[in-house]
């Protein structure tokens, strides 16, 4: 902190008249001043009152220049805990730098893009100093938790692992992009779920990789690290294929481009979870294999459904989800289950005599169709598990009364509670199982708003919607929240042409804006819908 003499750091008149005014009063006051004690007489001299006037006075103390106590940044989603202190906070500055502490050198992507951000250089891996700001691997909690110290005209960001450093740095843009400073003292900061996202319907409507790109660009400032990529439906199936380029549509994204998008959303820290949907939503596989489509007694198709009960679908299927499971690098693979045509009749056993049989043959006497779906479900997953990853599935392909039971590893995408198969969310919960919140109450994003649907709000969430609320707007009880491992804003395209790319991009900033909010920081929102709008438009 500066400290000032009575002159000042410039020496001027002003100041100096000042100086002399106050020696002047001090040596013509005879008094004491109102309350002040009354100074004793020495022995055997004169009282106070007698003494020359000539007495010096006090030195007149030095002032020193001080600041409010500190306010925590204004961030979108918001910072959980600052300790405030006093101090000027930090600004860029044309002589400021980004560097590196010794021993994190697996930090200078992150150091490299914040440079740019702030327009300020990259030094690498020096020390630092003042105007600096310096990443630092280090520290004890979740991987994506971190500690922002301002202090000294400095910035320290530190973090067990580079998620965590990372989201430090997305809080120091949005502080100064929102108010040109980060604040004096100090960020401790985690997120409340591990799995906060987007989810994008790329089957039924074509999305260009720069689009996606630009949303990954998005959802990484908000601490979002998850994004669902549905691209193989009925209408489509939208990236280049290998093994199957048979199957794959006119309007497709490339390997390369794939791999492009892989490549950004890892340096943002966001993993990338493909989703090839089975036994149903198969469509655009099936225009090329008529043979595996789905038939009942009478011969007819039944839109999007492959045959179960063939080994050749099997096959097929998981050709596909063996060829994807190499080219995304994530943790998880999303193998659908929803929505099976079969399980939709008065009677499926007899209606699909071959899908009864098959499950009596494959489960014993007591088996049905749905038997037969759930079996499916457990295989796809076990591919998908030897190829390193954890399977999500819909909620309502998973049934319950049945012999057989879906694989308790898989994750429920819980998304609706009026399909057919699809249970209140507490039964899901009471099995142990681990679900993630994709409510179409409040997170389906829908174009052409079909069925009932209508566009989320970001006020609606914001406002309303916790992680708990898995269906309808009926919390679960408290004691699940543990179980449920985050939340997605979905974007479906039911009616593709409804909206054009950048009506989405506009029409879900919002929304994701306030889920990002809700799935860092489980506390109630201090701010009100209007502030919280206002701020994330000033940060973005």
């Amino acid at each position: 902190m500066m400290r000032y003499s009575i002159w000042g750091p410039h020496k001027g008149p002003g100041l100096l008249a000042t100086a002399v005014a106050l020696v002047t009063v001090a040596a013509c006051s005879n008094s004491a001043p109102t309350g002040a004690p009354t100074p004793p007489t020495p022995s055997g001299g004169t009282s106070a009152s007698a003494a020359p006037t000539s007495a010096q006075p006090s030195p007149t103390p030095t002032p020193s220049r001080t600041y409010p106590l500190s306010t925590a940044p204004r961030t979108v989603p918001a910072v959980r805990d600052h300790e405030a202190a006093r101090g000027p906070g930090w600004k860029p500055t044309p002589t400021a730098g980004i560097v590196i502490a010794a021993g994190s050198e697996g930090l200078a992507d992150e150091a490299r893009l914040l440079a740019g951000e702030l327009k300020i250089a990259y030094r690498g891996a020096v020390a630092a100093r003042a105007g600096d700001v310096e990443l630092a691997l280090g520290g004890k909690g979740s991987p994506e938790s971190y500690t922002l110290t301002t202090r000294d005209d400095r910035v320290r960001i530190t973090g067990p692992d580079q998620a965590g450093v990372f989201y430090g740095t997305r809080t120091l843009k949005q502080s100064v992009k929102g108010s040109g400073a980060m604040p004096e003292g100090t960020v401790i900061d985690t997120p409340a779920k591990p799995q906060r996202g987007l989810n994008l319907d790329i089957a039924r409507k074509f999305f260009t990789a720069e689009w996606i790109e630009a949303r990954l660009r998005e959802m990484a400032d908000l601490k979002l690290n998850q994004f669902g990529l549905h691209f193989s439906d009925d209408q489509g199936f939208r990236i280049a294929s290998d093994t199957h380029p048979e199957i794959v549509s006119e309007q497709h994204l490339t390997k390369a481009e794939v791999r492009r998008i892989l490549a950004l959303a890892q340096t943002l820290h966001i993993t990338v979870v493909p989703e090839i949907d089975s036994p149903g939503h198969l469509g655009a596989v099936l225009r090329a294999y008529p043979n595996l489509q789905l038939r009942n007694v009478q011969g007819t198709p039944r839109q999007g459904a492959i045959d179960i009960s063939k080994p050749a679908s099997a096959r097929l299927v998981d050709e596909l989800l063996r060829e994807y499971a190499a080219l995304f690098p994530g943790g998880w693979f999303h193998v659908g289950a929803d929505e099976y045509q079969a399980l939709t009749v008065r009677s499926p056993a007899a209606s699909y005599p071959q899908l009864a049989t098959a499950a009596r043959q494959r489960y014993g006497p007591q088996a049905s169709v749905q038997d037969l779906a759930e079996g499916w479900l457990n295989d796809r997953a076990a591919v998908v598990r030897d190829t390193g990853k954890v399977a999500k599935a819909w909620n309502d392909g998973f049934f319950s009364g049945g012999v057989v039971q879906a694989d308790k590893s898989i994750e429920v995408e819980y998304w609706t509670g009026k399909e057919i198969g699809a249970r209140p969310p507490g039964e899901y919960l009471a099995e142990g199982r681990k679900v993630v919140n994709l409510n179409d109450e409040y997170l389906y994003y829908v174009l052409g708003e079909p069925n009932q649907f209508t566009y989320p709000t970001g006020r609606r969430i914001y406002e309303q919607w916790t992680p708990l609320v898995l269906r309808g707007t009926t919390p679960v009880p408290a004691r699940y929240d543990p179980q449920i491992l985050g939340g997605r804003l979905a974007v479906w395209c039911d009616l593709s042409g409804a909206q054009t790319q950048a009506q989405v991009a506009n029409g879900i900033r919002l929304p994701l804006a306030a889920l990002a909010q809700k799935v860092w920081d489980p506390a109630k929102p201090s701010m009100t819908w209007d502030q919280f709008r206002a701020l994330a438009a000033r940060v973005r």
